[in-house]
């Protein structure tokens, strides 16, 4: 018996969700669901019905198990307590909410219809993330002392299209949301929880078209010890630049880079020799721009072995909140510099 899916969201990530599910010989995707018009949406290849609502979808279209939620950021927390709701198992795509608050809501609901939460942070499944998960937990690296995550990417006209939701704080939610939720989620799923930030915003090329910060410089400690900071932008002039992690131990140090986080560019251990990872995926390219790996097909195997065969989820409600958690808790320490209005009469626009 197939697992059967249905999306609601049909833009790039949608139609991603979508993919994967018809590549799968035990999934079955059985509809689509988005506001816009059918015709304009280019889903006629899925050969499915598509709903103009995900409340349509679910009261007269056809039975599935699990939602994929793909839509703006800002509405994953209601499409997914739409599907809870309705008693399906949902797939959340990164962020699981804007708000700690509505992961709660997410988690106490899934908790009372008995039904599991995904959340897609298909980063993990890069070789290079899991070769250094594996050096940590066996201690390889020794006590951390200091971690750096840079993130540089270039997000200009070409994403953020005027009168769309993206770099609007209502739906987007902010920078570290939408583009660099992956590499967060990386940071904590190696070294844990952070606290004692101070981080610092600024805006240099998106005053007209985002609502919030396109850089920031963040400080931190890790609470399993260690310094941490965290630098990243989208002002990068043309094309990504990279998303690269560094880490500091008492028997070496390592360095995880690339444009997306995807090449061991350094590892110096004491009495380690590096083995030959496997190839990473390539970058999903969405044709001006990318984003990060291609490995959404990890995280639908993932859906599938859990529900047929009784395995869990690798990226659950829990850890998706506490990613949530983190990037709210950096964006308190400036608070003032969350929206345009008060950017413009601190005069910094």
């Amino acid at each position: 018996m197939k697992v059967k899916f249905a999306v609601v969201g049909a833009g790039h990530i949608g139609k991603r969700h979508a993919e994967m599910v018809m590549r799968n010989p035990e999934a079955e995707l059985v509809a689509i669901a988005d506001i816009r018009p059918a015709d304009e949406l280019g889903v006629q290849a899925f050969n499915v019905p598509v709903f103009s609502s995900l409340d349509a979808m679910l009261e007269t279209g056809p039975e599935f198990d699990v939602l994929c939620v793909a839509t703006p950021n800002g509405l994953h927390a209601a499409h997914a307590l739409a599907g809870l709701n309705a008693r399906k198992h949902v797939v959340i795509e990164k962020p699981m909410a804007l708000t700690k608050a509505d992961c709660e809501k997410v988690i106490h609901q899934a908790m009372a219809v008995h039904k599991m939460v995904f959340c897609v942070m298909q980063n993990r499944y890069s070789p290079p993330s899991v070769w250094i998960k594996e050096l940590l937990a066996n201690g390889t690296l020794g006590r951390i002392h200091m971690v750096q995550v840079n993130c540089y990417w270039n997000r200009d006209e070409r994403y953020y299209k005027s009168g769309g939701w993206k770099g609007t704080q209502s739906l987007d939610g902010g920078t570290l949301f939408t583009q660099f939720s992956h590499f967060i989620d990386i940071m904590y799923w190696l070294f844990g929880d952070i606290h004692d930030i101070k981080a610092t915003f600024a805006d240099f090329t998106h005053q007209a078209n985002t609502e919030f910060e396109d850089s920031g410089s963040v400080n931190f400690r890790f609470r399993d010890g260690g310094l941490g900071c965290l630098n990243y932008s989208t002002a990068v002039w043309d094309t990504n630049f990279e998303s690269s992690i560094t880490i500091m131990g008492s028997h070496g140090t390592v360095k995880i880079g690339g444009q997306y986080m995807n090449e061991v560019e350094y590892c110096h251990i004491q009495g380690y020799t590096m083995p030959e990872l496997p190839p990473a995926n390539p970058a999903n390219d969405y044709g001006p721009y990318k984003g990060s790996a291609a490995n959404h097909n990890y995280i639908f195997d993932n859906v599938i072995e859990a529900i047929k065969r009784g395995g869990v989820p690798t990226t659950n409600a829990m850890e998706g909140l506490k990613v949530v958690e983190i990037i709210e808790n950096i964006y308190q320490q400036n608070p003032w510099f969350r929206t345009k209005k008060d950017r413009l009469s601190a005069g910094k626009a």
